[in-house]
Order: C-alpha cells, then structure tokens, then sequence
C-alpha cells in the first residue's frame, strides 16, 4: 500500500463501492489521503500494526462489516489507541448512537450523509484531538499548592518531599488536578483513567480516592480531594 507523505491520511472502512468513493473524492478535495477497507481485521491491522509514520489521523468506521461488528473494533482500538473513531451508520435511533460512545467513537454520523458534513465533523474531531494531545505535551507536571505532580518521573510531591503511590493513584489523582473544580463521575474516571484495563465494579474509585485522602490529609487548606454526592468526585480548588 502506497503512502503520500505529509498528508493526513483517513481510513475509510466500508465495503459499499459508491460510499467509499464519494468519501476518496470528499477527503482529496480538501488536502487528506483515503485509504479504504472492507473488513474488521484489516481495520485492526492498520490501526495496530503499522508503522507509526504510517498510522491513519482518523478513522471512519462502518459497524456493519461482513466480518466483525464495529462497536467490537471501536472497543479494541481503544484499548490501545487514542486513535479517532467516527461511526458511519444507517441507524438513526438514540440507542445506536449511545452504544456508538459508549465504546469509544468520537462521533456519529448517519447514513445517507452529505460529504460536506462528514468533512466538517473530520476536521472538528482533528482540531480537538490536536488541541487535547498539546495539552497532554504541556500538562506533565502539575502544581497546586505545596502538591507538584509530575508524570515524568510518576512522581507526586507533598511539602517537597516525595509520597509513594502506586501508578494508579498518581494517574487518578494527576486528572482530578489536571480539571480542578471540575466533577467527574465514577464511570468517567473509570473510562479516563483505567480505560479498557478495568471491567469491574466502578467503586474502586471510592477506594483509591478513600487511599489518596489519607495520604493528602492536612497538606493544604487551598485544594481537597471533595465528593459530589450522588454524582462523583472533583478537585476543589479553594479561591
């Protein structure tokens, strides 16, 4: 498979001729490489295996291949890759559309669908991807008071001295700090901090927040470890 340098390049997996070749003629009119296949495994294939140089910017993906179902493949991308998923599918009712984010996909498009819409949603998943992997790039170490964490060195820091915790809190504990005042819910933090790593009960996230509070108690009167009752938890910034 040929590759064009410099252009970004979108995987189209759909194994209708006439809906592929109107999304090829879409993304070359406006500056983007179609590379297109018709089953789940091929889809896998590309997205996993390939050289990173070579990796799609985006994936457009039909939940009805002959040979495995989309919603799966979104699940096991993710479970690997932040790679963009958007759902291209000819069901238009809310379940669909759910079950679509529940997996991972970033958007939904119904079929039929005009091209200009479909390149609109491309470009506006692009920007947020590039605008959150900039803030990933700048949001290594974060710093509240008398608290640094750094994910460089999976080091968290209280009064200047280093305080053990296991990956998994420090991971936990830097997104809260990441979006302070922010609320999250359980299922979120589950998705954003554990991913497709953790199929179990959501409560684990009241053990390692109960965890992470013993350990931070007393270090600062400006920020708490703080639960929204009957929603989640949150980072509270104290103005």
């Amino acid at each position: 498979m040929q590759y064009t340098v410099g252009m970004e390049r979108i995987l189209i997996a759909d194994d209708v001729q006439t809906t592929i070749e109107a999304l090829r003629l879409a993304l070359r009119r406006d500056g983007f490489e179609a590379v297109s296949v018709s089953s789940g495994a091929e889809v896998l294939r590309l997205c996993s295996a390939a050289a990173p140089e070579n990796l799609p910017a985006l994936v457009l993906l039909e939940p009805a291949l002959p040979d495995k179902d989309g919603y799966e493949i979104c699940k096991e991308i993710r479970a690997f890759s932040d790679l963009p998923v958007i759902i291209m599918s000819a069901r238009d009712d809310v379940a669909a559309k759910v079950l679509a984010l529940a997996f991972g996909a970033d958007d939904y498009i119904t079929k039929p669908f005009d091209t200009r819409e479909v390149m609109a949603r491309i470009k506006a998943v692009l920007r947020r991807v590039r605008v959150q992997n900039n803030q990933k790039q700048n949001q290594k170490i974060i710093e509240h008071d008398k608290l640094v964490i750094d994910m460089n060195r999976y080091e968290a820091k209280l009064n200047g001295k280093v305080c053990e915790l296991p990956p998994k809190e420090i991971e936990l504990l830097f997104h809260l700090a990441s979006n302070p005042n922010r609320v999250f819910t359980r299922d979120q933090l589950l998705d954003d901090v554990w991913g497709f790593e953790y199929y179990g009960d959501s409560r684990t996230i009241d053990v390692h927040i109960k965890r992470l509070r013993t350990k931070l108690e007393g270090v600062s009167g400006k920020w708490f470890l703080k639960t929204v009752w009957g929603v989640g938890y949150k980072f509270e910034l104290i103005e």
